[in-house]
């Protein structure tokens, strides 16, 4: 006799959520909490902070984050210069509340990275510092590591600098928020004008953005849900201030002869054949001869074939990894996603490798020498970040599984509508699930399943085709 699907309320798969991610955490080995000499060592450093002398105050920055966010790593200001543009692109100074070598150090190290799981995120540094005394939150004076571009009209960059200075906020917009400001916020209108500069030049240059709706965990009162939640415009001029920095850091390093870069192999032959095939199978085929990023951002945003397609090209996108060099650079320097070399340095606040970034690019800007304890830390940092990412890879895809199966758990042996991505993987329309089905499927095709089981402990969920 056939096993009888078990179908959970949603008060008892939200009980078994909960258990499931503190075992996950567990597992993981995610800490808890700071070490006592770490928040002490964080209390000691605020106190005795002291802002940078430079003073860009009268410059009206702002932030664009996720709504809720208080880790905020960057600020932008945006002036017309002749036909082009002057950006300001400031990021928390965290590295002047960091003593090298000592208790924060040491433990931001061993952490990485922010991790950010369903039932909250694990900082990677304490608190009062990277959500308090550095991040860049409005109407507060804070140090920033401010890069100056001088743009042309099609947005290449015919200068850049980058020191130390005090910067404020003047404000803290959601991504939503500044998207509705487009019409009647002159800055807004220059991001808009600067990141399509920089997009075209992206084409240019043969990259791409991936632009993957995300899947955002959201709980209530009455337990997790899933929520797509599509990319707006503002998000991809933002994230193109985030790729100049980037570039033009791995510039100065290159030109220095000292830096750490984040580079990225070409797609394989096999694995773009294999992205046509499905491209073809999911009835947007991408023809011969057209860049593939030109491709992806033609690709539409609410069109669930499209969405899938999204998916699948993000196995074009393998075999990044950090690249630390002093004096002869690595026979590896580019992003092959972003067609150019590129370093992090943007999100020192969430990435261990970002404070180290910056120090060099200052001191090179200065034609200074980059400190020892950088120099030291070099070759480590690709084995740590390495690590991190690993390990928050880990917690992203098993957190995602478990709340997937946790939002389906009370509707075993329901039926459901979903696009067949491959021949054993399909995407339902509502909620915002990909999960395998017993196949064979037709990729691309419309299919009805019915949910035979959703197991919240290992995370994992089994359909059949109707």
């Amino acid at each position: 006799m056939p096993a009888v699907p078990v179908r959970l309320t949603r008060e008892a798969a939200t009980a078994e959520l909960t258990d499931a991610l503190r075992t996950l955490r567990v597992e993981a080995q995610l800490p808890d909490a700071f070490p006592a000499e770490v928040e002490a060592e964080a209390s000691r450093a605020i106190a005795a902070h002291e802002l940078p002398a430079r003073d860009l105050t009268e410059l009206g920055f702002v932030t664009i984050d996720p709504a809720g966010a208080t880790d905020l790593d960057q600020a932008v200001a945006i002036e017309p210069d002749g036909s082009g543009w002057r950006v300001f692109y400031a990021i928390a100074d965290l590295g002047s509340f960091v003593e090298p070598g000592g208790a924060i150090d040491a433990e931001a190290r061993e952490r990485g990275m922010t991790v950010y799981a369903a039932d909250g995120r694990i900082p990677l540094h304490p608190v009062a510092i990277s959500e308090g005394a550095a991040s860049l939150l409005p109407g507060e004076e804070r140090g920033a590591y401010v890069w100056e571009f001088a743009l042309d009209a099609a947005g290449r960059a015919t200068s850049t600098t980058v020191g130390r200075a005090r910067v404020r906020s003047r404000r803290q917009w959601t991504y939503d928020e500044a998207q509705d400001a487009l019409g009647s916020e002159p800055l807004v209108g220059m991001l808009r004008d600067v990141g399509e500069a920089r997009l075209a030049l992206e084409s240019e240059r043969g990259g791409a953005s991936l632009a993957i709706p995300e899947i955002l965990v959201e709980r209530d009162d009455a337990g997790y849900r899933l929520r797509r939640r599509v990319l707006l415009p503002v998000e991809s001029w933002n994230a193109q201030l985030s790729l100049l920095a980037g570039m033009e850091a791995a510039r100065l390093m290159l030109d220095g002869g000292i830096g750490i870069l984040r580079t990225m192999p070409p797609a394989e032959p096999d694995a773009i054949a294999r992205f046509r095939a499905q491209t073809v199978a999911l009835g947007t085929p991408w023809p011969e001869g057209e860049r593939y990023g030109d491709y992806l951002r033609r690709l539409a945003n609410d069109d669930p074939r499209h969405l899938a397609i999204r998916h699948a090209a993000a196995s074009l996108f393998r075999g990044a990894t950090y690249r630390a060099f002093d004096g002869e650079p690595p026979e590896e320097t580019v992003q092959a996603a972003i067609g150019a070399p590129y370093a992090h340095v943007t999100a020192p606040l969430r990435r261990l490798v970002d404070r180290f970034g910056l120090v060099v690019c200052a001191a090179l800007c200065a034609g200074e020498e980059v400190p020892a304890w950088v120099r030291e830390a070099l070759p480590e940092l690709p084995g740590l970040m390495g690590r991190a990412a690993s390990a928050s890879g880990r917690v992203d895809r098993r957190t995602l599984d478990a709340v997937e199966a946790a939002v389906l758990a009370p509707h075993v042996g329901e039926e459901f509508d979903a696009i067949a991505v491959t021949d054993a993987t399909i995407q339902l329309a509502e909620p915002a699930v990909e999960a395998g089905c017993d196949g064979p499927l037709r990729p691309g095709s419309s299919v009805r399943v019915r949910l035979e089981s959703a197991e919240i402990a290992s995370g994992t969920v089994r359909f059949v085709e109707v």
